[in-house]
């Protein structure tokens, strides 16, 4: 078992000081051996510090992944993650576990029921998350601008493991569609800047089409604004100083965004009942699932339903393959606030 050894310095509140603290990431591979070659990985983090401390669960695989929690490669070649991301209100009291000095959560997952591992061989396994993100106590101290003798999680750890090929593996084209029991099979697919529902009410189905709409308006003055070469405040806040071609790569993924929103056949998931998320995708899939409190939210805004239609959207792979981590180029939330720009830069 190779371990990952996060430093931390957290700020303990109220009296100004601060105090080393440590957590222990561990990753190995799975416990069981008749597990061997399964995929799955045995997740440990341990507070070995004399502070409690509080994870966010969802920056973690507890209850499974709802994003990219890892980096996976295979002779160092990404593998790609076809999970689902979710788009989270911002975490309250309840979405944090305790974690009390000298305790461990831990938990199993399977990793090839999230990464494109069907080909079988030897996997490298890194945990992708900052510290800052993952530990309420870190993200303080980092916001307070205590940054001395603050370490990240050290990325340069990995378990490897072996994962055998699927004896039934598909490969499933963007041309397919799901006909029940008969599996994949090519179709004619549906008509260009169409609505497919599924699993929504009437009213679900018209605060839908409302949404696409103004999402669709978002993107347009996006994509305009980026033809334009423009490059002010409205940009650096979104996506930090000016590269040429990270400029092109930001234009590029717009243009996606802004024809799929106008002109492509979308797919919306209304079954979703989770309490906390409020909408996420699942790469393989071409479709949006959309959760309870999104039906609570207003149409136009950022935290409102057109803007989590752009989030989501810019996730599909042909609306622009985005992720929810850095860099800023590639992250969904940096094409959401752009497109949104409730602040009304430039």
């Amino acid at each position: 078992m190779k371990k990952i050894i996060a430093g931390l310095v957290v700020l303990v509140l109220g009296t100004g000081m601060s105090a080393a603290a440590g957590l222990d990431v561990s990753l190995s591979g799975p416990q069981a051996k008749n597990d061997y070659g399964s995929g799955k990985i045995a997740y440990a983090l341990t507070n070995s510090s004399g502070t409690t401390l509080h994870v966010l669960r969802r920056q973690t695989p507890l209850g499974g992944l709802t994003g990219k929690l890892f980096d996976v490669t295979k002779n160092g070649v990404k593998v790609d993650y076809v999970g689902p991301i979710y788009l989270y209100l911002p975490p309250t009291a309840a979405d944090y576990v305790e974690l009390k000095p000298g305790e461990t959560l831990a938990t199993e997952i399977d990793l090839t029921a999230y990464y494109d591992m069907k080909g079988g061989g030897q996997f490298e396994v890194r945990y992708a998350r900052d510290a800052r993100d993952v530990v309420k106590e870190a993200g303080e101290a980092a916001k307070a601008g205590v940054t001395a003798g603050y370490l990240d999680f050290d990325r340069k750890g990995a378990a490897s493991i072996w994962v055998d090929a699927a004896v039934d593996a598909l490969d499933v084209s963007e041309n397919a569609s799901y006909r029940g029991d008969a599996g994949f099979k090519a179709g004619a697919g549906v008509l260009a800047a169409s609505n497919t529902f599924e699993m929504c009410t009437t009213t679900q189905k018209a605060e839908i089409a409302s949404a696409r709409i103004v999402a669709t308006n978002y993107a347009r003055d996006a994509k305009a604004y980026m033809d334009a070469g423009k490059r002010g405040s409205r940009y650096t806040a979104s996506f930090g100083g000016y590269n040429e071609n990270k400029y092109k790569t930001i234009k590029g993924k717009f243009q996606k965004i802004y024809t799929k929103l106008s002109s492509k056949s979308m797919i919306f998931n209304c079954g979703c009942n989770g309490s906390d998320a409020v909408a996420y995708v699942i790469n393989s899939a071409p479709q949006i699932f959309l959760c309870s409190p999104f039906w609570e939210m207003g149409i136009e805004g950022y935290y409102a339903k057109a803007g989590v239609l752009v989030h989501e959207t810019s996730h599909l792979k042909d609306g622009g393959n985005t992720d929810d981590v850095n860099p800023l180029w590639n992250n969904a939330y940096s094409y959401h606030g752009f497109a949104v720009n409730e602040a009304r830069l430039d």
